[in-house]
């Protein structure tokens, strides 16, 4: 064990967040699934022991993903680049259909479904990464950067928001923000956004969730005009959070969750305030605060320029869901499947996103490195010739 811990480096406080998340997701679920459980007439503690697998097996993917020097995610990236593509296809035409929405790949043998926008979003963040810190010399060259990072960052978009527009949209916005460190000029990310624009204007209207999108925002906007049954989960989540007060109900005393349709995922900050209170809703924020700022020291302090766009572009993809989760919740945006990162129940997106973490460690563990070299070579130094 103490071997192990040895051999754990990276910012100590983002694992003491990560461990602090893991926690309070076992114990949000937990709770959480006791409707679910009854319905399936199952006991509660077989979703938690599920839950705990999969947590476990994010940390374990985490710390391996850390101990990878972050430069290997470059040669990695451009494989994850052309697996995800034909994968993003094949989802739209054969995936599993939840929901209306083609979202999901069921693994053969394990009978686990994996949901493939995971995937494309660690895939295009590192991909993006790679390509600006490597064609810096060549930013402003519109054949040799331009065209292939605006049809990498285009070309997900569309695959994924053609069934998961909300996550799009949020990739969308990252890659944007990498393109703005990336040093690409102000005209070029105009043209990207413009095109971004357009793309989400022919998925909005021509895309096969039209109608879904449309009514999620009409919901949204005019929720006195649509049919209730449509804004009944905001409203329970609403009631969730109204009762919980400052202090909470207490762990495992929620009642909305027998009334809200995903208490577990979608909606897990919305119970998390009504057992927690105020009081834990603004400490489940200031986690992913510390988080960010803790993120931003990484890529302030690293030496090269891939390592800093990339903990950056993880770092606000993680953080950008986490806030789009809790402003669903809190009834500040339309109803989205987005769910709490390392909080809310689920397979795949735990372990993606727990790779995301470990790769953002990888980072800091190189900086640390570095820095205990120059240490040692001052202190070489400063010892006088015998």
């Amino acid at each position: 064990m103490e071997r192990l811990i040895n051999k754990t480096k990276g910012d100590r406080w983002i694992w003491l967040i990560v461990i602090l998340l893991s926690i309070w997701s076992l114990l949000a679920v937990y709770s959480a699934t006791g409707t679910l459980a009854y319905k399936k007439g199952v006991g509660t503690e077989q979703f938690l022991i599920k839950h705990l697998v999969m947590i476990v097996g994010g940390i374990a993917l985490m710390y391996f993903s850390h101990l990878l020097d972050y430069r290997h995610y470059a040669g990695i990236s451009k494989i994850l680049m052309i697996v995800t593509i034909p994968l993003l296809l094949y989802t739209l035409i054969f995936g599993a259909n939840v929901n209306e929405a083609s979202r999901w790949v069921t693994i053969p043998i394990i009978n686990q479904t994996f949901q493939t926008s995971d995937m494309a979003k660690l895939a295009l963040i590192t991909f993006l990464a790679r390509s600006l810190s490597k064609k810096q010399e060549n930013i402003k060259d519109v054949k040799k950067a331009f065209i292939p990072i605006m049809g990498s960052v285009c070309g997900v978009f569309v695959l994924i928001a053609l069934a998961n527009l909300s996550t799009a949209l949020m990739l969308f916005g990252v890659s944007i923000l990498l393109l703005i460190m990336g040093r690409i000029s102000i005209k070029q990310i105009a043209i990207v956004s413009l095109a971004g624009i357009i793309l989400l204007g022919g998925v909005m209207m021509l895309g096969p969730r039209r109608k879904t999108y449309i009514s999620r925002i009409e919901t949204y906007l005019h929720p006195e005009k649509v049919d209730p049954d449509k804004s009944f989960q905001a409203n329970q989540a609403k009631i969730a959070i109204a009762t919980g007060g400052v202090f909470g109900k207490g762990p495992g005393n929620s009642t909305q969750r027998n009334f809200l349709p995903h208490p577990y995922s979608d909606f897990v900050f919305a119970l998390i305030i009504e057992e927690y209170g105020l009081i834990g809703g603004v400490g489940l924020v200031l986690l992913y605060l510390v988080f960010l700022y803790r993120c931003v020291l990484i890529v302030t302090h690293s030496p090269k320029a891939f390592g800093a766009l990339l903990a950056a572009g993880l770092s606000f993809s993680l953080t950008i869901q986490a806030f789009a989760n809790m402003a669903v919740a809190v009834g500040l945006g339309p109803v989205t499947g987005v769910p709490l990162p390392l909080v809310s129940m689920g397979g795949t997106s735990i372990l993606f996103t727990s790779v995301a973490f470990g790769i953002i460690l990888s980072v800091s563990r190189d900086i640390e490195e570095k820095k205990q070299k120059d240490n040692e070579k001052v202190i070489v130094g400063e010892i006088p010739a015998m």
